[in-house]
């Protein structure tokens, strides 16, 4: 009888002991942090759409950690050498610290974790799922996958990454359900052509080896569709739809007007020059020299707030999936 009562009281303790590995477990507090990625830019007044989105962010998770990451090297090497410019600071004083010195997603990551930080949201402000977002995807799998020989000394509890503006592909948040949340954020643009009487012709930035002109393409039929009294037709510096098959569109409607916006974050280089520049190349003159009058809309989508809203719900949703609490 005794030997029972031994057994009993051996596995008594083990599930204590078991219980307290795991309520230890439970009780191991989780740093949490997001990482709002982004191509970049150098010109000061695009800077606000980069900003808004990221304020967005901090209101919305107050105690939260929220770092800015620019993905281009070109980018933050012209932000470095301005940050050790004296004439440069004292001409520019509204340029944030973290703009002068902002870092790489992996640096960026990197000093997060050595500060304690273990549980990370990366949040692209990317708008198509091409290769800027795949390369960025790449890096957070790479490093999510570090595995250690003591569980405990794993460099990150949870590390994610969020979706781009019009999705990606998956069953868990369809890419046709952000182009929808995406569309009902533009109604200020085909309102504001309307009122115009103009078509609304957005500037994507594409890819010439990504076929990321797909999502586009579904995003100026959701538009048209949802604002059937303005024509939506969109297009891309690089790659497909290119700027052959806008022109041809607007002559086949005969518009004679168009309001024309970069479909980017930022109304950086690419709007000021490429759209809306003086050079006969730039899709303003090549216009105009097709008989087509051009209003220019010099601002970035992240201005927009319901477009930072995107960006915040994603993030949000990338958190939650993974089991993240963002406060």
């Amino acid at each position: 009888m005794n030997w029972k009562i031994l057994v009993f009281a051996v596995v008594a303790m083990s599930i204590a002991v078991n219980q307290s590995v795991v309520a230890g477990e439970h009780e191991v507090e989780h740093n949490n942090a997001i990482v709002l990625a982004m191509f970049g830019t150098t010109v000061e007044p695009a800077l606000a759409g980069l900003l808004n989105i990221k304020e967005k962010i901090e209101k919305s998770y107050p105690d939260t950690a929220v770092r800015i990451a620019f993905t281009s090297n070109i980018i933050r090497h012209i932000w470095q050498k301005r940050a050790a410019d004296s004439a440069y600071l004292k001409e520019h004083p509204g340029v944030p610290f973290e703009i002068l010195h902002a870092q790489g997603p992996l640096a960026t990551i990197a000093n997060l974790q050595d500060a304690g930080y273990d549980s990370i949201v990366v949040q692209p402000t990317h708008i198509a799922p091409a290769e800027e977002f795949l390369d960025l995807s790449s890096y957070v799998h790479a490093l999510s996958s570090i595995e250690t020989i003591k569980a405990k000394f794993k460099p990150f509890h949870k590390l994610v990454i969020g979706r781009p503006m019009l999705g990606t592909f998956g069953t868990a948040h369809p890419h046709g359900d952000d182009i929808t949340t995406a569309v009902a954020a533009m109604k200020e643009d085909a309102d504001r052509a309307g009122k115009a009487g103009a078509a609304l012709v957005y500037m994507g930035h594409g890819n010439d080896y990504f076929p990321s002109g797909g999502s586009y393409l579904q995003f100026q039929h959701e538009m048209n569709k949802a604002y059937p009294d303005v024509l939506t037709v969109i297009g891309t510096v690089e790659g497909y739809p290119a700027f052959d098959q806008v022109l041809a569109a607007l002559q086949d409607a005969g518009v004679k007007k168009v309001v024309i916006r970069a479909f980017m974050i930022v109304a950086g280089d690419h709007a000021k020059n490429d759209m809306a520049g003086p050079d006969e190349d730039s899709w303003k003159s090549m216009l105009e020299n097709a008989g087509i009058e051009v209003i220019p809309y010099l601002h970035g989508l992240g201005e927009n707030t319901n477009v930072a809203d995107i960006f915040v719900r994603h993030a949000a949703d990338a958190a939650k999936d993974a089991g993240i609490v963002l406060k």
